[in-house]
């Protein structure tokens, strides 16, 4: 596993100390968002645009961030906001800074009904290990790997880091991954005979998709390395196929890198081409009191083009209006 190093870190985004000053102050005055379905409303986008513009050097970043994101060579970015968390703590005011970055990227959703546009994801001592909020190593995955339309981002701030130190973001290139198995396994990996996971109380995102290839054959901008570690679990998946995606979990893990995301630290994700995962928390978090655990919120973002695959029309109708701009 190879640990992001100080000097190798192409996709961090570090904000100038006068931005950083700049948009504690425009927190301070952007509106509460509104959501029309799952989707951040273009009059909430227009609104929060405006107040990034309004500082002179933001326009640098929003290009250093797109470029990071858009590249070849890149794919996932960090945005380090800790100073302005310290300043502003991480409440309604940096939420909707975040938010107001993020819609520079894509369009902010949430496609799980049943949680606000940013969704918590804390330390629960009694879920599962490998879940999301367990304790335990999360293997790679992809979110929503089992809809047709795959949120194209899905981004987590830190909100609170692990006390004890542990817990660090775990990335992998899943094409470079998938470039290192052998003809026979990326054939078998195209086959629809994968399955994983329910489907209930999402929008936006399609329809169930099961069984699913790993590899759909799509456009690299369009269509995912549909994995999850999980999926082996399944019953009824043969050992050939088994025995494929076992290997490609292992090349992902071969070409890893990790991070330990701080306070304040905004991780954005294409899913087109990465997976994500998560190192064991640290030992003893029975004696971590529950306010202190570790706490992350995410958020999913989806490109314009690909709204009307995913939505319906009234949603397509109120959402595409504000990516006119600009």
């Amino acid at each position: 596993m190879t640990e992001i190093a100080s000097t190798d870190r192409n996709g961090f985004i570090d904000l100038p100390r006068e931005l950083e000053d700049d948009l504690i102050e425009i927190a301070r005055t952007l509106p509460a968002w509104s959501v029309d379905g799952s989707f951040l409303t273009g009059t909430t986008i227009e609104r929060y645009r405006d107040g990034l513009v309004s500082a002179p050097l933001f326009d640098g970043v929003r290009d250093a961030l797109l470029s990071t994101l858009n590249n070849a060579a890149g794919g996932y970015a960090v945005v380090r906001l800790g100073r302005i968390a310290q300043a502003l703590g991480v409440g309604d005011q940096f939420l909707r800074l975040a938010t107001a970055i993020l819609a520079e990227v894509a369009i902010p959703f949430q496609p799980f009904r049943r949680w606000p546009l940013w969704k918590s994801i804390g330390t629960d001592l009694g879920a599962k290990p490998g879940l999301s909020t367990g304790v335990g190593y999360n293997a790679f995955h992809m979110d929503l790997v089992n809809a047709t339309e795959p949120p194209d981002y899905t981004t987590l701030l830190c909100v609170r880091p692990d006390p004890l130190g542990e817990g660090a973001s775990i990335l992998s290139h899943a094409r470079e991954a998938v470039s290192r198995l052998a003809p026979f396994s990326r054939g078998l990996l195209r086959d629809t005979a994968y399955t994983y996971g329910g489907f209930f109380e999402l929008s936006d995102v399609g329809e169930k998709y099961t069984p699913f290839p790993v590899l759909d054959g799509q456009p690299e901008d369009r269509g995912f390395v549909r994995f999850t570690a999980k999926m082996l679990a399944e019953s009824g998946l043969d050992e050939e196929h088994a025995y494929a995606a076992r290997e490609l979990a292992r090349q992902m893990v071969a070409g890893q890198v990790s991070y330990t995301l701080q306070r304040g630290d905004l991780l954005i994700l294409d899913q087109h081409r990465w997976v994500h995962g998560r190192l064991p928390l640290g030992d003893g978090q029975h004696r971590v009191t529950p306010g202190n655990r570790r706490l992350l919120l995410q958020l999913f973002l989806r490109n314009p083009d690909s709204i009307g695959r995913a939505t319906s029309q009234a949603v397509r109708t109120q959402v595409r209006p504000s990516l006119a701009e600009g």
